[in-house]
């Protein structure tokens, strides 16, 4: 079993920048496909990126694909989310979650075992 904190997420304005960071507890942590989703409000939660066990795969929504880079540090058990371009539509909680299992790039929330609490980004247009 793995436990993910997310760190703060906060407000950003339009064109800027944010990363988080989602630590692991448990001594496995390489042993997880992780990945970001993100939840609108009203809306359903959706994948926003996901990275494989030993960080050499990744891969994108389409929405994000250019302007977010997901990454890990099997060493420190934590996975980031560096966002960059940020607009308006990126206003969301946003969730890391983690997979134990093979690397075959799951994008649905069905497909992952463990969450995090979420943290909200807002993003001033």
């Amino acid at each position: 079993q793995v436990h993910l904190i997310e760190s703060r997420g906060g407000l950003v304005q339009a064109g800027g920048s944010l990363r988080l960071s989602c630590a692991a507890s448990g001594r496995t942590f390489s042993s997880y496909v992780m990945g970001w989703f993100r939840q609108a409000p009203g809306k359903e939660r959706v994948f926003v990126a996901g990275i494989s066990r030993s960080g050499g795969s990744t891969y994108y929504a389409d929405s994000v694909k250019g302007r977010f880079t997901i990454s890990r540090d099997n060493a420190k058990s934590t996975t980031y989310l560096q966002m960059n371009s940020l607009t308006a539509e990126d206003t969301a909680v946003y969730y890391c979650a983690a997979r134990a299992g093979s690397d075959y790039q799951p994008r649905g929330s069905s497909e992952y075992d463990y969450w995090g609490q979420g943290t909200q980004v807002t993003v001033s247009s």
